[in-house]
């Protein structure tokens, strides 16, 4: 019985040994990226860098404007020897000097001085224009309130307008008028005369 007994007890505790709970190992699958070798991490979008070009050279102009003369700015016409002359624009004053065959004065509000000028022929046309000059053979005058001043003789006075002033140091040859209002004197006397207005004083 004891050798039987002995039999039993060592196949039991054989059994409980074999009873023994064994650890549990858990193996999980790789991740994607790894399990697959033809995988490959998204690369990253290139990145550009543009380096700002060279600014260009930029160039300030200053704006034209076309040259203005001021009034009393003075400004000289210079006729020369026998040439021509014009005077034209609005509230200007202009100086003229030479012997001029031909003065053409025309606008608004203009004076000319032709005090060391002598003038053949001297066309005004426009109002409110004022001429002084050393001498002129022939004056035409066409506006309103104009005045024209003659150092010497004055050759021949066609006026036509209303309120002119016109003074000759010397005579005037002749004269014809068609307006109203002006006053006409020549230190040396008148020649003949046509005056055709009202209010005119010729003398």
């Amino acid at each position: 019985m004891t050798a039987v007994s002995g039999a039993i007890l060592g196949a039991l505790l054989l059994a409980g040994c074999g009873l023994v709970p064994q650890p549990v190992v858990t193996r999980l699958p790789p991740p994607a990226s790894a399990a697959s070798g033809d995988a490959t991490a998204p690369s990253a979008a290139p990145s550009v860098v543009v380096s700002p070009s060279p600014t260009a050279p930029t160039v300030s102009v200053a704006p034209t404007t076309a040259p203005t003369i001021a009034p009393s700015d003075g400004s000289v016409v210079d006729c020369g020897t026998g040439g021509t002359g014009t005077v034209s624009g609005a509230e200007r004053s202009v100086r003229i000097s030479g012997t001029c065959s031909q003065l053409t004065v025309s606008g608004t509000a203009l004076t000319v001085d032709a005090g060391a000028a002598t003038i053949d022929t001297l066309t005004m046309s426009g109002d409110r224009i004022r001429v002084s000059a050393a001498a002129v053979d022939s004056a035409i005058i066409q506006g309103n309130d104009t005045a024209l001043t003659v150092g010497g003789a004055l050759g021949r006075l066609d006026l036509s307008g209303d309120r002119a002033a016109v003074t000759a140091g010397g005579a005037i040859g002749s004269l014809v008028i068609r307006g109203q209002d002006s006053t006409v004197k020549a230190g040396g006397g008148i020649g003949e005369s046509t005056v055709e207005g009202r209010g005119n004083t010729i003398g």
